[in-house]
Parts: structure tokens; C-alpha cells; sequence
């Protein structure tokens, strides 16, 4: 009998890596195909953030707080959204981009199932490409 398993991986994101980048890099890494964000606690000194329901991300510099992160995540595509609140307390949020550089820190943890396949597919009434999720077969 096959039993799935639940993996869970914790990393720490230094000083001016990529937030985006590197959560993709870990995913490929580990060769992910199924997994999720469990929480982020972190600082950045830039960020690119898309909106709902825009073309193109929002950016700027400062010093921002992560708040959360969340998002399921694959070797076949990713979807991440983060919020981040500034000096004063103002928090904005939205699709995680390219261009969000680490400040002090950045300690995620995530988890990852050998009982499903994450893929992402277009699908009518969407302009994004969806969630896909496919149980994988367990061997008899």
C-alpha cells in the first residue's frame, strides 16, 4: 500500500534576494509539483505587487513589513498573494511579482503532497490561466 506524505520546508530568504524568484527557484529545486504556503513572516525594501484586476504591477521602494503570503505553488505554475504594510501602518495587497527584494528577512514555510498534480489551464470566462487539480493514482 502507497501512503501519500505531506512534506514541509522551511527556508530563510537573505538581504536583496527576490521574493518572487525565489520561492519559484525552491519549487524547482525540490521538484514541488504540489504545495502550499503555510506563512511568511519577512521584511522587503521593494515591491511589485499586481493588483486585482490589472495589466501591470504596482511598485515602489521603502521599507515594507510582510503580513502574509499565501498561494499554492508547482513546478507548473504558481499562484502567490502577499500583503505589505508600511512605516505607518498601511497595508496594501495583491498577486506576488518579479521585483520584491528582501529586506532583513524572509522565514517561509511551506508544504508539499505527493497525492495531488497542480496545474494551471486556461478556462472560459477567466483571462488567467486556473487551477488544475488532479489526484494522482496511488499504485495498487
Amino acid at each position: 500500500m502507497h501512503d501519500t506524505t505531506e512534506t514541509s520546508y522551511v527556508l530563510r530568504l537573505l538581504p536583496g534576494a527576490d521574493l518572487y524568484i525565489s520561492i519559484k527557484n525552491f519549487v524547482s529545486t525540490h521538484s514541488i509539483e504540489a504545495g502550499w504556503i503555510v506563512s511568511c513572516a519577512g521584511s522587503l525594501s521593494a515591491y511589485s505587487i499586481r493588483f486585482a484586476n490589472q495589466k501591470e504591477a504596482a511598485s515602489g521602494k521603502g521599507y515594507f513589513e510582510i503580513v502574509s503570503l499565501s498561494g499554492t505553488v508547482s513546478l507548473n505554475g504558481s499562484h502567490v498573494h502577499m500583503s505589505i504594510s508600511d512605516s505607518t501602518g498601511n497595508t496594501i495587497g495583491g498577486h506576488l511579482m518579479d521585483g520584491c527584494k528582501i529586506y532583513t528577512t524572509a522565514e517561509i514555510v511551506l508544504v508539499a503532497s505527493d497525492k495531488y498534480l497542480f496545474t494551471r489551464e486556461k478556462e472560459e470566462g477567466s483571462s488567467w490561466k486556473e487551477l488544475k487539480i488532479t489526484k494522482k493514482q496511488t499504485p495498487h
